[in-house]
């Protein structure tokens, strides 16, 4: 399996050669490699991403791969102005291959990272140092394993005056776990940048997805699925890396946290052929996990499945996914004329990545009229907060009220651990804050009995310093009731989200902060928590 990839990557590189109008050299068919160290040093070989091949006489070929600029092969050019320099296009497992000829992998012991460390100066120190010493494309492998041991949902790194900053989002919250001299950062963003099909000189901000496996030198293999986003800062460019687990039975509504009320009416939405559904909040909150969820929970030999996303995230058997690159020169709604192709194929329900124009808007909306099932992301702060941008796009619109089925606002807050928290009773602010919300709980909804109320802090111990053990979902949802409905139907212009909101909650729903507020009653995590949250 692993020679037929190669294969393909070496034939991938020769159609390439061709475009570039350079030669293409095969390394796999030069099984006596010459080393010559004289030209370039090794830090130079990992910077520059390029292996002298062959010397004769004054005349001296360089390998270079997709990633090496062309500002590189000029410099090389001029400096060795005394030899014939010429270039030949190699295939980055060529490269590698090289290079663990010229720099072969040192005996590193990996520092595992605990959560009772992360953040730590101690930790930050030896960590820094062990990236030092390992090889740059483990640098890469060495961080996604670490962020799986973790849990963490995302990797960061960040350009500062000097060095780089590496941090780790864990249960929502973000902790140090080292930090790289710029030499070593231009080296780890290029790692990055060939992985994941960017660049890593542009000077835009950009996306991309790397999917591979990556062997450490010691022989690990390490499986990389993560989301790439960069962007350009006035240190350099900033990369923040979104984890995604890769087993499929992890996506399913069962495992979403739904109450037995929210369960309930998700499911009563997703049995009907038609309709829509939007999951919406900012980055980082479990719209993609919901969204894979409900697909997954519908996905059968009986429907027609197909999804348009931006990029494609985890493959799914028996759905049909179409990749769509929306950052692409001359690509501005990809999403609606995708949209509009993928309806021609008869679909039951279709899953659209995001929601971010006028033109996606109308055609989802005109989809779920018409037999299919939509389902979509958007960005927005609440459910009715979505609603009302989504008339600022699409202007009044009767379809809309026909169209929308399922509203889903939500949030992730971290979850105490049961055997640290402590126990106290409320301060004065504090039980005169829970009293608000509680008054403002839907006359559907029996309020629970606050008397002699016990509020919890997070504990500590050395194995979780932190005294929180994963998260939970606050989540909103907002459906068609009747005071909606006639709201939305109203000719009232510049509708806003509160008088929506509080249509829907006279009808029964519960809002993301009272929802947190209930489960800080319940103990299950702190007031702080919530509002650092939902704000």
């Amino acid at each position: 399996m692993a020679q037929d990839a190669r294969l393909i990557e070496e034939q991938n590189t020769s159609r390439r050669a061709h475009i570039l109008s350079l030669p293409y050299v095969d390394t796999t068919k030069m099984p006596n490699r010459q080393l010559y160290l004289q030209f370039l040093s090794i830090p130079e070989l990992h910077q520059m991403r390029t292996i002298p091949l062959t010397v004769e006489q004054k005349k001296v070929t360089f390998g270079v791969t997709n990633t090496t600029s062309q500002v590189t092969m000029r410099q090389i050019t001029q400096r060795f102005s005394d030899y014939q320099v010429t270039f030949a296009l190699i295939s980055d497992s060529g490269y590698r291959d090289y290079m663990l000829l010229y720099d072969p992998p040192k005996q590193v012991v990996y520092e595992d990272i605990s959560i009772k460390d992360a953040g730590s100066e101690d930790l930050v120190a030896r960590v820094s140092r062990m990236l030092k010493e390992i090889r740059p494309d483990d640098m890469l492998a060495y961080l996604v394993e670490q962020a799986h041991n973790l849990n963490a949902s995302d990797i960061h790194i960040e350009a500062q005056r000097g060095e780089a900053r590496l941090r780790l989002r864990i249960d929502g919250v973000l902790h140090p776990i080292g930090v790289i001299d710029p030499d070593r950062y231009r080296t780890l963003l290029g790692v990055i940048a060939s992985a994941g099909n960017i660049s890593s000189a542009d000077p835009d901000a950009q996306q991309g997805h790397i999917s591979q496996d990556l062997r450490m030198a010691d022989g690990r293999t390490v499986r990389v699925n993560v989301r790439l986003e960069t962007v350009p800062t006035v240190n350099g460019t900033d990369v923040v890396m979104r984890l995604f687990n890769m087993s499929q039975e992890n996506y399913s509504l069962d495992k979403l946290g739904l109450d037995q009320e929210e369960r309930k009416k998700v499911d009563e939405v997703i049995e009907k052929p038609s309709g829509l559904v939007l999951v919406v909040g900012p980055t980082g909150s479990g719209k993609t996990t919901t969204m894979y969820s409900i697909l997954n929970t519908l996905n059968s030999p009986e429907r027609k499945i197909i999804t348009i996303e931006d990029p494609v995230e985890y493959q799914f058997a028996g759905i049909s996914q179409i990749p769509v690159d929306t950052n692409a020169a001359g690509n501005d709604g990809s999403f609606a004329s995708k949209l509009r192709a993928v309806l021609r194929l008869d679909p039951d329900v279709v899953m659209v990545g995001e929601i971010r124009d006028n033109e996606t808007a109308k055609t989802a909306l005109q989809a779920s009229l018409t037999g299919h099932l939509v389902l979509s992301t958007f960005h927005a702060s609440s459910a009715a907060a979505a609603l009302t941008r989504m008339e600022e796009i699409i202007g009044k619109n009767p379809l809309f009220v026909s169209a929308i089925r399922l509203v889903m606002g939500q949030r992730l807050v971290r979850r105490l651990d049961d055997s640290l928290k402590q126990q106290r009773d409320p301060t004065e602010m504090e039980w005169k804050k829970i009293n608000e919300v509680l008054v403002g709980l839907p006359e559907t909804v029996q309020k629970p009995n606050i008397d002699g109320l016990k509020l919890y802090d997070p504990g500590s111990s050395p194995e979780n310093p932190y005294g929180y053990k994963g998260r939970i979902v606050l989540r909103e949802q907002f459906t068609m009731t009747p005071n909606v409905r006639i709201m939305l139907e109203s000719p009232q212009p510049n509708m806003t989200a509160q008088q929506l909101e509080a249509a829907a909650s006279k009808d029964g729903m519960l809002t993301m902060e009272q929802k947190g507020i209930l489960k800080v009653i319940a103990g299950q995590t702190t007031l702080e928590e919530v509002y650092r949250v939902v704000g």
